[in-house]
């Protein structure tokens, strides 16, 4: 079995955020893929089977399966369509969300993605003492978006993990408007066993989602500001669903052996 690490949302290897993505004849056990993932430490480990209705998609953390990930998506559809369906612009998942489309454009690998009902929330002490400032709001959808008074507070906080895990979301996203692009985020993911997240596709189907509509904008470009960075372009469509687009760099091919 081959394993492809892969940089995705970024043009050049030591950026963005490594997924690993690994394509294989059949299932093996979920326990395998679980101690694969952990094996990896990466915050998402891809795996890929060709059934009889298509390719299939499961994406695992170190510590569990996932409904969703965005730069693990990146990274599989980079893998399929350079390696595997080298004559093909286009790729389709069948996944836990349903069936997603990607599509090669140019350097950008564009996915479709279902966005998720935003319901603002009360701000609450418990964020602030997570987070270390007090967000001016808060809206929870899978995941929780609390936004701050700018970017430079998201830029430079340390947040408390242990209470994080206290408070509402999958994941934790801290997000203000940016000066040099239309937002500015970080992703943090105690409750999935990753500390912070440095590029995250799917929580964008959210902070995406409420730029724009503060800023009444349908396109938009998104910094992740984590140590590692990374920009992805998100276009919201008629049909409710949103594109979010990238680049992705190729870090190593290797062959598994367990």
């Amino acid at each position: 079995m081959k394993q492809y690490i892969v940089d995705a949302f970024t043009d050049h290897v030591f950026s963005g955020n490594p997924a690993a993505v690994c394509v294989m004849d059949e299932w093996p056990s979920e326990e395998w893929m679980m101690n694969m993932a952990a094996e990896n430490n990466l915050s998402e480990t891809a795996f890929i089977v060709k059934e009889e209705t298509g390719y299939r998609l499961r994406w695992f953390t170190p510590g569990t399966e996932v409904e969703l990930c965005g730069h693990a998506t990146l990274a599989s559809s980079f893998v399929m369509l350079n390696y595997y369906e080298k004559e093909s612009n286009v790729i389709e998942f069948n996944t836990l969300s349903g069936k997603l489309t990607i599509t090669r454009k140019d350097n950008l690998y564009e996915m479709d993605f279902p966005t998720y009902e935003l319901k603002e929330i009360p701000v609450t002490d418990d964020m602030e003492k997570a987070f270390g400032a007090r967000p001016l709001k808060a809206v929870l959808g899978l995941d929780l978006v609390c936004v701050f008074e700018n970017e430079d507070i998201v830029r430079t906080m340390n947040p408390d993990q242990e209470l994080l895990r206290k408070i509402p979301g999958r994941i934790q996203n801290a997000t203000a408007k940016g000066a040099c692009s239309d937002s500015v985020s970080r992703s943090f993911c105690p409750k999935l066993s990753i500390p912070e997240d440095p590029v995250c596709g799917s929580a964008h189907c959210q902070i995406a989602d409420y730029w724009s509509q503060v800023l009444d904008k349908k396109d938009l470009v998104c910094y992740q500001a984590s140590k590692r960075g990374g920009t992805l372009h998100c276009s919201f469509q008629d049909n409710g669903r949103i594109r979010i687009s990238g680049e992705a760099a190729l870090f190593a091919v290797s062959e598994i052996m367990a």
